[in-house]
Order: structure tokens, then sequence, then C-alpha cells
């Protein structure tokens, strides 16, 4: 990036904080609210930063609750900030204005966007007309993602007859129609199964790898932040705790390393030891034992996750 211009998605001590009415429970509480109510402000997201350059695949990781779906909320102009700055490819997302619309998308792994009733390819035919997208130009598209997803049969069914899995495919092809140069996919293979989590992941890569597309990906699933992201930012309580490369993030907050090794007799041995004993831990293992195979690995990132989470806690 170079200094002073912003990369495609660009936040600066971006804040939104809701004020909600709150009252004690019981009739007497009830009818004080009728004349005076009692407010609280809860802070969503508090202040965060972060610049995401064009083809990144950003995974946006944090408990629920911590302010990842307000965020991308914000991006994609459904929500206004109550202070700070959101850019993206330029627009200030709130003002919905109609290039910025063509040129992103938001997928809510657990909102249904296509018409219930109907096929999926007459939702595609509204998106079309909605985007104002050139009829061979849109049949070309849709056709290409019928296919990287394997949908050429559910496309004629009423999406109500579809499972899940099936619905959450065809909700991305309708997506991705006016091929959109920003995602902001919150939780896209929420509730699937294994299968259609790794096609789901396959085919963002590809769309990724063919169109140049900055992802800004939220997930429980560490499959897909695995899969997909070099780059993960950690949000909690509204805040960021984490922005960094995801191999560093074991190394930044990781205090353990796993080591496992194979026996010459067939036996598997496991054992976590603090990351600075490491090499005395390997050494002594060799030493003791006919070793045939031995590997040294960090923890499971979601461990290092709920290490980054404790961290905040006990602060």
């Amino acid at each position: 990036m170079l200094p002073g211009v912003p990369g495609v998605v660009h936040v600066s001590h971006l804040t939104k904080i809701f004020r909600v009415p709150e009252r004690e429970s019981g009739m007497s509480a009830a009818l004080r609210s009728l004349f005076k109510r009692q407010w609280r402000d809860v802070h969503a997201v508090e202040d965060i930063s972060f610049e995401i350059e064009a083809g990144e695949v950003v995974g946006f990781l944090g408990p629920n609750g911590a302010g990842k779906t307000t965020t991308l909320k914000m991006l994609s102009g459904l929500l206004y900030p109550t202070s700070g700055e959101g850019l993206v490819l330029g627009h200030v997302p709130s003002r919905r204005e109609r290039e910025y619309l063509r040129r992103m998308t938001l997928v809510m792994g657990n909102r249904n966007q296509l018409q219930w009733d109907l096929p999926a390819l007459d939702s595609f035919e509204l998106n079309r007309a909605i985007y104002r997208l050139p009829r061979d130009d849109f049949r070309r598209t849709r056709d290409e993602l019928i296919e990287l997803l394997d949908v050429g049969d559910l496309v004629r069914k009423p999406v109500r007859q579809l499972s899940l899995g099936e619905r959450m495919k065809v909700e991305v092809v309708g997506s991705l129609l006016h091929l959109p140069a920003v995602l902001f996919l919150d939780e896209p293979t929420i509730g699937l199964d294994v299968t259609m989590q790794r096609r789901l992941r396959s085919f963002v890569a590809e769309y990724n790898r063919r169109h140049g597309a900055t992802v800004l990906l939220t997930s429980h699933y560490m499959a897909d932040v695995e899969a997909l992201c070099k780059r993960v930012i950690v949000i909690h309580h509204g805040r960021i705790l984490f922005d960094g490369r995801l191999d560093a993030l074991a190394d930044s907050f990781s205090t353990t390393k796993t080591i496992e090794a194979v026996l010459a007799d067939g036996e598997r041995i496991t054992l976590r030891v603090p990351k600075a004993e490491t090499s005395q831990a390997t050494a002594r293992l060799l030493a003791e034992h006919d070793v045939t195979d031995l590997t040294v690995e960090d923890p499971p990132i979601e461990d290092v996750i709920e290490q980054v989470f404790a961290a905040e806690v006990s602060a």
C-alpha cells in the first residue's frame, strides 16, 4: 500500500454504540417506564482500525457478541457508525451509492435473501434487473457460478424445498451475479455439514483467484479460516485484540508446543510442553526412546484464540 493511500477496506476509529431501553421486571416498573424510560449504552464496536488490501482474504474472528456482524453491517451500509470512518472502495458505505452497491456483497449464513417460494433462477433474474446487468454477461456469469458450485439441478426448485446446505450454495450464487470486488461473508458455512463446508471454502478460494476479490470472512469454523486466510483480525468486546498473520497468532500468544512421537514398537507419545522447553523435551524423548517419527507443532488455532480471549478477560 502506498503511504497515505487507503486500502480497499479502510477502517479508522470506527465505533458503534446502541442505546437500548432497560427496566426492572414487574408491573410497577412497566408503568414507570411509560413516563420515564431508562436507557443504557451498549458499545458493540469500540474504536477499531484496520486496512485490507485488494485481493486479501482476511478472517474476522471473535466470540458471539464481539462486534463482528455489527462491523460488517457498517461496512456494507446497513448500519450508520456512531463515530469514526469506514471506507470501502473509496465509498462511504452508509450513503448506499449505486456504484458502491454494484461492487460489494454481504452474505449472511443465517439470512435468506432469495424469494422463498420461487426457483432460484427467478430470483437471479430479479437480481439481473436490480443491478442492470447486460443479459449476455449475466448468463455467462450465472452459468459459471452454477457450474463452480454444482447447483444446476437445484436452481430450478423452489428455494423452500432445498436443504440448508443447498440453499446456502444458491444464495452465494445469487449474491455474486454482479461479480462484486468486495465480499463480506458472515458465517457462510454455519450449520452446514463437513462436505458442504469444504465445497463452499473451495468456491470462495476459486472466486478470489479468478476475480481478485477482497474478502472479509467471519466464521466459528477454524477450518474455514485456516483454508482461506493468511491474515486474521481478532475482536472481543468490540475491540481488536490481534491483527496479523494467522501463523503469527500462535507465535504471539501460544505458550506451549505439542510433541508427537511414534516409537519403533508402534506406540505413540503425545506431550504438551512449554514453548521454551521444546528443545530439551525433544532431546530427552529421542535419548530415552527408539523414535521412528517425530513432529513438533503449535496447538490448534482454536486453543490459541481461546488464550487470546482469556488474556483479555484477565487483563
